[in-house]
């Protein structure tokens, strides 16, 4: 699980993600949201399956969290293949990834998470595999290097990117199928728990389904990690059940609010109001305030302020609106041209 200062980061760490597998839905039709993605992805695979071919390579952005690795698993399910999972930054050298593609299979699927941190050598590696389904193995150094072509059976790249628009144009270009994962309504991630629950060997009552489902900024993940701290509650201080006192006394004991905001989130926030007079404020200056480093602030408190409206990023600097003076149950200032 993410450490206290990052308590909903939608990152998962390796002990979480081997929770995780327990509750992944194994087919498409079990999976959850996304309908647009998910039956666009639908008609990809049942043509290739119809035609007995590899479908097109398959490019899935969004924030984390959202099930991109969880449709890879589907992809390589559905297709009756062996799924190859890898990532960006494990794979620094041209022979990392020529030694992975060799040992592929008809149909199989090589899973890329992170691909727009796949170093330029490697990429040039892949736009070949891609596209020819060959590689070009170079043996030996120097004048006396040969190149010795090696032909791939017909795979399937499965490419997961948090920030599409650090992708290069060519690697782009050789996705046949691009899909885009959206945050989750809070009706979708209802049946998520409810699911979840159940494979847990769980009861979720409704209410408190509905009550997490609220607080778990539209992302899976973030909400079957709540799921688990309420079964944890239950078990060891409530009587068992998940209902909704178990939920509101768990929450409150992990300091998540009724809007979904944590303590590294309500920090930002007072420091923006209560230090910085509601801003502008730099980056860095924010970090040192709530004594966290800056990519951290970036990263896992500030976009889902922002997308809530409490924050404002304004080229001077970060900005608290009016909704956050609301939410903290603070005065606002009278100076407010930039809140709105």
């Amino acid at each position: 699980m993410a450490d206290d200062a990052a308590f909903l980061d939608a990152e998962a760490d390796e002990l979480e993600r081997a929770a995780e597998a327990a509750l992944r839905p194994r087919r498409l039709a079990d999976f959850v949201g996304q309908s647009v993605v998910r039956d666009q992805l639908a008609l990809v695979l049942d043509a290739a399956k119809a035609r007995g071919s590899a479908p097109d390579h398959v490019l899935l952005s969004g924030p984390p969290g959202l099930g991109k690795t969880t449709l890879a698993m589907i992809i390589a399910a559905e297709l009756e293949g062996a799924l190859r999972l890898t990532s960006g930054p494990a794979v620094q050298h041209p022979g990392d990834l020529a030694a992975i593609l060799s040992s592929l299979q008809e149909h199989d699927v090589l899973f890329i998470d992170e691909i727009h941190r796949l170093a330029r050598p490697v990429e040039e590696m892949l736009y070949l595999a891609m596209e020819d389904f060959r590689v070009d193995v170079v043996v030996g150094k120097g004048p006396g290097a040969t190149a010795i072509p090696l032909t791939l059976p017909r795979f399937t790249v499965v490419g997961a990117t948090t920030r599409a628009g650090l992708l290069p144009a060519p690697l782009r270009d050789r996705f046949g199928f691009t899909g885009h994962l959206e945050f989750y309504s809070p009706a979708e991630l209802e049946q998520v728990l409810s699911r979840s629950a159940r494979l847990l060997g769980a009861e979720l009552e409704p209410a408190a389904g509905a009550e997490l489902a609220g607080r778990s900024r539209g992302t899976p993940r973030i909400a079957n990690r709540l799921l688990r701290r309420v079964q944890d509650w239950a078990q060891v201080r409530g009587t068992g059940s998940l209902d909704l006192a178990a939920t509101h006394a768990a929450l409150s004991l992990f300091e998540v609010d009724e809007r979904g905001l944590d303590r590294l989130d309500r920090s930002v926030l007072r420091a923006l109001c209560e230090r910085f007079g509601g801003g502008p404020v730099g980056l860095s200056t924010l970090a040192v305030a709530v004594g966290e480093e800056p990519e951290t602030v970036e990263t896992v408190a500030e976009p889902f302020l922002v997308r809530e409206g409490l924050v404002s990023r304004t080229p001077r600097g970060r900005v608290a609106t009016a909704a956050a003076y609301e939410h903290l149950g603070l005065a606002r200032p009278d100076d407010g041209a930039l809140w709105g």
